[in-house]
């Protein structure tokens, strides 16, 4: 099972207000912000956001790297996927693919699929037997 991930974004605060509207969608509602200093030399410092009480998605100050990453967001719910494509889209995302079945994988899994501000490949996926309620 990820512990965490860092995405390393090219202006941290943009990023922030963009996935402070996206996450919270998905359940995603604690917010952390990490000083590098407090970590060994060159730590970086992260802003985090989790749920549960647990920390998993960390943004970090750098040169983002789009190509390299996808990352695959747990919804409870078909209209949670709408809901969060969406917020994504308000928020200054740019669309792949819209909210629906993804036949080629199963006809059970429901996503949609945006770019980030940086050009991170986000899925907000809902798999019937495997999320939900």
């Amino acid at each position: 099972m990820l512990d965490h991930l860092f995405l390393t974004v090219t202006d941290v605060d943009r990023s922030m207000a963009f996935y402070e509207r996206v996450l919270p969608v998905l359940g995603i509602t604690n917010r952390h912000d990490y000083d590098g200093r407090d970590g060994p030399p060159g730590h970086p410092d992260l802003k985090g956001f989790g749920a549960q009480g647990r920390m998993f998605f960390w943004l970090r100050q750098g040169t983002a790297a789009p190509d390299a990453v996808h990352i695959g967001l747990v919804a409870d719910s078909e209209e949670m996927v709408e809901q969060a494509h969406a917020a994504a889209l308000a928020a200054g995302g740019a669309e792949i693919h819209p909210p629906g079945a993804q036949l080629h994988y199963d006809p059970r899994y429901y996503a949609a699929q945006v770019r980030d501000l940086d050009g991170y490949s986000l899925e907000f996926v809902y798999k019937s037997w495997q999320h939900g309620r």
